[in-house]
């Protein structure tokens, strides 16, 4: 099937005002450090990026802005990148145009506590199209035992297409990993491949793989960051699906403090291109668990499911840590 990608982009600038300045002064604390955020304007972009299958039935939109404190998003969760046939396979659901509206905080902060993202989005694309890393498939409806929608070997399951992406029976397009189409769409505008990719629920970045190799030197090179999970021993126990950890479900997985680049979150602090004095951020990555399935900061509630249950907190308690937040740059 043929695609014809038209991209248009609409620009308008907005002044952040601080006591009637034209100049925005933003600081915050974490761990001992105080880190200040200044700009002289704060820009904002509306993106109109129209995705158009050969018959036409198709338009991608989304659209940024700044109301009360929050990045507003509005998308129709179409992707403007090419996606697979999903007429056929395991995944026969249609995509369909939704209406969703997103509120991401410009100052994100720690919570007490984590919170698991299940069964809501984690965060939401640049494109407009939402994260959503677990799965609804259990084995025989155990929810410990969730299965991964790709497995320990990186092989796509549940019908998963070229972007680690599938679509739900109500039509929602959404990524379980690396979104390789948006990426290659974003790296045509930018040679840096530490790419800024979307937003997590709870206001916090997310970034393609790459990342410095020392975390707050924008100067270090950039690596392909690595997580710090990774398969158990043995067999599963009793009462559990059979077989030996192997990947196929999320209980497959422990973390190992130090095993990798980044930590539990799939996620790390430091400077990025659009956060030069640095901050925290979520990194999306080519293994498990390819993108974080809790929040540090507190979700905002337009990432929940309309009639699905709110979120779950779980962990030990983390120190707070202020964030400030740019607009996003395409």
């Amino acid at each position: 099937m043929k695609y014809l990608i038209t991209l248009s982009l609409l620009s308008c600038l907005f002044s952040c005002t601080n006591h009637h300045t034209h100049e925005h002064n933003q600081s915050y604390h974490s761990h001992g450090h105080e880190y200040e955020n200044s700009a002289n304007l704060f820009e904002q972009k509306e993106l109109n990026s129209l995705f158009v299958l050969a018959n036409g039935e198709l338009q991608s939109r989304v659209s940024f802005s700044q109301e009360n404190g929050f990045m507003i998003i509005k998308a129709n969760n179409i992707p403007n990148h090419k996606t697979g046939n999903f007429a056929r396979g395991r995944n026969p659901n249609t995509i369909k145009e939704q209406d969703k509206t997103y509120k991401v905080t410009l100052k994100p902060t720690f919570a007490d506590k984590p919170t698991k993202s299940f069964p809501n989005a984690f965060g939401v694309a640049l494109n407009g199209v939402f994260f959503e890393p677990s799965t609804a498939e259990f084995w025989r409806g155990n929810q410990e035992w969730n299965q991964e929608a790709i497995n320990g070997k990186g092989q796509k399951l549940l019908g998963l297409d070229e972007n680690y992406a599938h679509v739900q029976p109500d039509g929602s397009y959404h990524y379980h990993g690396t979104p390789t189409g948006l990426v290659k769409e974003l790296s045509k505008k930018s040679k840096n491949k530490m790419m800024l990719v979307g937003y997590a629920a709870d206001g916090f970045p997310i970034y393609s793989q790459y990342g410095h190799t020392t975390a707050n030197d924008s100067k270090s090179r950039l690596k392909k960051l690595k997580p710090s999970y990774r398969l158990k021993r043995g067999k599963r126990p009793v009462n559990a699906p059979s077989g030996r950890y192997d990947g196929t479900y999320t209980a497959d997985y422990e973390y190992v403090k130090g095993l990798g680049d980044l930590d539990e979150f799939n996620g790390r602090s430091g400077v990025t291109p659009e956060y030069p004095k640095g901050t925290y951020y979520y990194v999306v990555t080519t293994s498990f668990p390819f993108m974080s399935r809790s929040w540090k900061g507190t979700p905002d509630r337009s990432f929940f499911k309309r009639g699905g249950q709110g979120p779950m907190r779980d962990g030990p308690p983390n120190r707070r840590r202020p964030g400030d937040r740019p607009p996003p740059r395409f």
